[in-house]
């Protein structure tokens, strides 16, 4: 159990810290509604086609269906908008920052919609990754002006990572609801890729589609692994260990994202960064290990 908690947790970290370099060739030319319609309905149809393969019962009553749109619209759809508008206006470290405060939203969240405990270890950890990425991401930080767009981007980007943790929440309620992960997810990510579609076209923006071979191969890397296969492991995580807990990977795969761009986009790790790194490692183990065995440890 605890073994495969951990795959899963790695798993997620892993992909999800390397779509930030992916999202990257899907800007552009195409809209970003259409990109991000375009990847959910990718990922639903793959989805759909492994629960054909595996006889997964996809039957399910109104009701049900109703909290899968839910959590499509809040998980599949209007945080993916937000935090790509917020793009415009701030720099992608800096979201990341932002981003990373997913992890308080979902303890606090936790609290009020299901009335679990707060942790104090928890809150801890939590708050140590947060600082760690701060630190990371200090010359960004340090570097936003109190202009209008910036404010309304930081807005847009809180907006954004608070939407998701509520789809977070919707998650684990319909786990607890016994919905299946994968097929919650078929659902939810089609319903997403819909009503974003449906809000494009209402906004008057047709359908954009390039062909071009970094368009097409981000699309299905960040469809299949982004979408598929990091969304079906964090949300069983978050079934398995709570959204708080498995929130942490939220904190976690900028550090990834930075190892990447230190191979592809010729990243220079600053003294702040380096500190960062470890406090972030610090929290991490916070999180994770056992009240006794953080007791052992911190005697040694």
């Amino acid at each position: 159990m605890l073994t495969h908690s951990i795959t899963l947790y790695l798993a997620t970290v892993l992909i999800w810290g390397s779509t930030f370099f992916a999202i990257k060739f899907q800007l552009g030319d195409v809209p970003e509604m259409w990109s991000i319609a375009y990847r959910f309905g990718l990922a639903a149809l793959l989805l759909w086609f492994w629960c054909l393969w595996r006889k997964l019962p996809l039957s399910f009553n109104r009701r049900q269906h109703g909290w899968m749109a839910l959590q499509g619209l809040f998980l599949f759809c209007l945080n993916y908008l937000l935090i790509y508008l917020a793009t415009s206006d701030l720099t992608s470290g800096l979201i990341a920052v932002v981003f990373s405060s997913i992890v308080l939203m979902n303890i606090l969240n936790g609290a009020l919609f299901f009335g679990r405990p707060v942790e104090t270890k928890t809150l801890l950890g939590a708050l140590l990754g947060i600082l760690g990425i701060a630190f990371v991401f200090w010359p960004e930080l340090a570097g936003l002006e109190g202009n209008g767009s910036a404010f309304w981007g930081l807005l847009l980007s809180i907006a954004g990572t608070y939407i998701a943790s509520l789809g977070n929440i919707l998650s684990s309620k319909n786990q607890q609801q016994d919905l299946p992960v994968v097929q919650t997810n078929v659902f939810g990510m089609a319903y997403g890729a819909g009503m974003m579609a449906l809000l494009a076209l209402t906004q008057g923006i047709m359908p954009v589609f390039t062909t071009s071979v970094s368009f097409s191969l981000s699309l299905l890397y960040l469809s299949l692994f982004g979408s598929v296969l990091a969304f079906g492991a964090y949300l069983t995580l978050v079934g398995r260990i709570g959204p708080a807990k498995a929130a942490y990977t939220m904190v976690l795969f900028p550090i990834v994202a930075l190892g990447i761009s230190t191979w592809f986009e010729n990243y220079h790790w600053s003294w702040s960064a380096l500190v960062g790194v470890c406090i972030v490692a610090l929290g991490n183990l916070i999180i994770l290990l056992p009240a006794a065995k953080l007791k052992r440890l911190f005697r040694l």
